[in-house]
């Protein structure tokens, strides 16, 4: 990789590396089409498009009986760390249930309650690697959430892979479908004859996903459109450039249109980290694919002139992942707001986020971290605002109520309060109906309000 400056970057430079996108829109039409014919087909579009897109035959769409026998068949070890893995994802996510809460405040009884949605489908990638993580990532925190059905949407395979299948059980999916790519999105977000629909769909997956997503959203909620992985590292002269490396290879890893940047104020630390990424992708197994992200337009390694300028340039990429490998690596991170995870100090690889130290991966990219975070037990809880209030209370609103609601032209809206203390719920007859009224009474004002709306 070769050492650019960041004052040095033209306007190309600039849209490559800070106007990322998710690849969506190349793909948005075929996408569309997709989802049409499952909403159309059903289980049919199903099956024809496994066949078409896949290469693979299906039979049972529903795979739910394979999972514990999948668990039971894997490697002891492998096992164990599925197991670990799920422990500690579900032990930080159990750590943000939200508790129901009510408060007097001069006597309005105001709270917030927290319920869980119902049905949730999560989608666990496949293609050319198989991601049992993102299965305890998306599953877990509904569980916890309390969502009663939880179902997981993954690629159809001459085998799906045992590894995947076994951490949908430890992580307590209620249902698993073999159906991929948009389609499975589609059959998620409005049913088939063998698929529930549900009431969100989460999850990381390829342009099709992410486009599929976009299409059914308003007809069923989402989590967020996510882009290829993306990783940031922000060092100073203290870091170890390989270990900045390591971390630039390994999201690198992820496929051909990751993003994967390093920035840093000190030049020889910049040379030392270029010199090491090609050092780290040699003879990896997947060595094309990370030195085919590695050569992206954005991705490389940044010299900046300070710190500060540093630090400007990680707010603007707003990145998935970042990792900071400096002194006093805390009080940077209160510079960058924008980030979906942070990775602080060089024992924090951002693979041991990926996997297993109870954070969450599944996060937005393409800097939509400016403006949201990642996967949690938010994503699948709804809440209520409930209110009491004493007579007493409503009293002293009531000024404020009915002065607003006669502003904005909504009279009714004041009589519902008035109502409560002049004995006529009706709004007929009595002198004492209307606020500031003559001696006309509430018919010959209606007709009054009438006239006025006619002016």
């Amino acid at each position: 990789m070769n050492v650019r400056r960041v004052d040095e970057l033209g306007p190309d430079e600039r849209a490559a590396l800070f106007d990322r996108d998710a690849g969506v829109e190349a793909v948005r039409d075929d996408a569309r089409e997709i989802v049409d014919r499952v909403r159309s087909e059903g289980d049919v579009a199903l099956r024809n498009l496994s066949r078409e897109i896949d290469g693979v035959e299906v039979g049972n769409i529903d795979v739910t009986d394979r999972v514990e026998r999948a668990y039971e068949e894997i490697d002891a070890e492998t096992r164990a760390a599925i197991e670990d893995a799920a422990a500690n994802i579900r032990e930080f996510h159990e750590r943000q249930l939200p508790e129901d809460w009510t408060e007097d405040f001069d006597g309005r009884e105001l709270g917030r309650r927290f319920r869980p949605l119902d049905t949730v489908g999560v989608y666990a990638p496949g293609g050319t690697a198989a991601y049992p993580s993102s299965v305890l990532m998306g599953v877990i925190p509904a569980v916890v959430a309390g969502v009663e059905h939880v179902a997981v949407a993954t690629p159809p395979a001459e085998e799906i892979n045992p590894v995947t299948l076994a951490a949908i059980e430890v992580a307590g999916a209620d249902a698993v479908y073999q159906v991929g790519g948009a389609q499975a999105v589609a059959a998620l977000a409005y049913g088939t004859e063998t698929i529930n629909a549900v009431q969100k769909v989460v999850g990381p997956g390829n342009q099709w996903v992410t486009a599929a997503k976009a299409e059914v959203r308003g007809d069923v909620e989402i989590d967020f459109l996510a882009g290829p992985s993306e990783v940031l590292v922000v060092a100073d002269g203290t870091a170890d450039p390989s270990l900045v490396a390591a971390d630039l290879v390994a999201q690198a890893e992820h496929g051909e249109t990751s993003s994967v940047v390093a920035v840093t104020d000190d030049e020889d630390t910049a040379e030392a980290v270029a010199a090491a990424v090609d050092d780290h992708a040699a003879g990896r197994d997947r060595e094309a694919t990370i030195r085919a992200a590695l050569d992206r337009d954005a991705s490389g390694v940044f010299l900046a002139r300070s710190m500060p300028e540093a630090v400007l340039f990680a707010e603007e990429y707003a990145p998935e992942h970042l990792s900071i490998q400096a002194d006093d690596a805390e009080a940077l991170l209160d510079r960058i707001p924008s980030a979906g995870s942070a990775f602080l100090g060089p024992y924090s690889p951002v693979a041991a986020g990926d996997y297993a130290t109870g954070t969450n991966h599944v996060l937005p990219t393409n800097g939509k971290a400016r403006v949201t975070g990642g996967l949690s037990v938010d994503t699948f809880l709804r809440s209520t605002t409930v209110q009491r209030l004493s007579e007493d209370a409503l009293g002293d609103l009531r000024d404020t109520v009915t002065t607003l609601a006669d502003a904005e032209g909504l009279e009714a809206h004041a009589h519902s309060v008035d109502a409560r203390f002049e004995g006529d719920a009706s709004g007929e007859g009595g002198d004492d109906t209307c606020r500031g009224g003559d001696d006309t009474g509430g018919a010959d004002d209606t007709a009054t309000d009438a006239e006025q709306s006619d002016e």
